[in-house]
């Protein structure tokens, strides 16, 4: 697979000569393709089906705290969606931890999840980054042969507690 950078984005060459990859978020957080946010709601809800109905008001608050928004698209078609946020920890130090990351339903095994990880990684290693992070759902089996297969591996358990 090759990507190229280019300044609206990446293209990515993985089968689909035109799937490029585009940020939706400027770097203080700001909405920048508010239609393009309202394609990728549908493929985003693939993964998240319980985002409130205020899907926009959400990810505004999502990004205020840090997070940002990048999408696979062929044409207006949203392929995939990746919400992303650069940090540091006591743990990983400088690191991109990856909220979530989707490929439409019909796009699958198409190369759109490994473009979307590849461009990630690539803005990972520009800002610094010493590792990029997820957690994955333990019932998304198909995802975790994916992330194996791109090099990633276990390193911990995420524990979580409803307050």
């Amino acid at each position: 697979m090759t990507i190229t950078c280019s300044r609206g984005g990446i293209d990515a060459d993985a089968g689909r000569a035109s799937m490029q990859i585009q940020e939706l978020t400027e770097a203080n957080g700001a909405i920048a393709d508010a239609g393009r946010l309202a394609r990728a709601e549908g493929v985003h809800r693939q993964l998240r089906p319980a985002l409130p109905v205020d899907y926009v008001g959400k990810m505004r608050r999502v990004f205020a705290g840090g997070g940002r928004m990048c999408v696979a698209v062929d044409g207006d078609a949203v392929l995939g969606v990746a919400v992303y946020r650069l940090h540091e920890n006591t743990a990983d130090g400088v690191k991109m931890y990856v909220d979530d990351l989707v490929t439409d339903e019909k796009s699958r095994s198409r190369g759109v999840g490994k473009a979307l990880m590849d461009y990630l990684q690539a803005l990972a290693r520009k800002a610094g980054c010493d590792c990029y992070t997820l957690d994955s759902g333990t019932f998304r089996q198909q995802a975790h042969k994916f992330y194996f297969r791109e090099g990633m591996v276990i390193t911990s358990f995420c524990f979580k507690k409803p307050l």
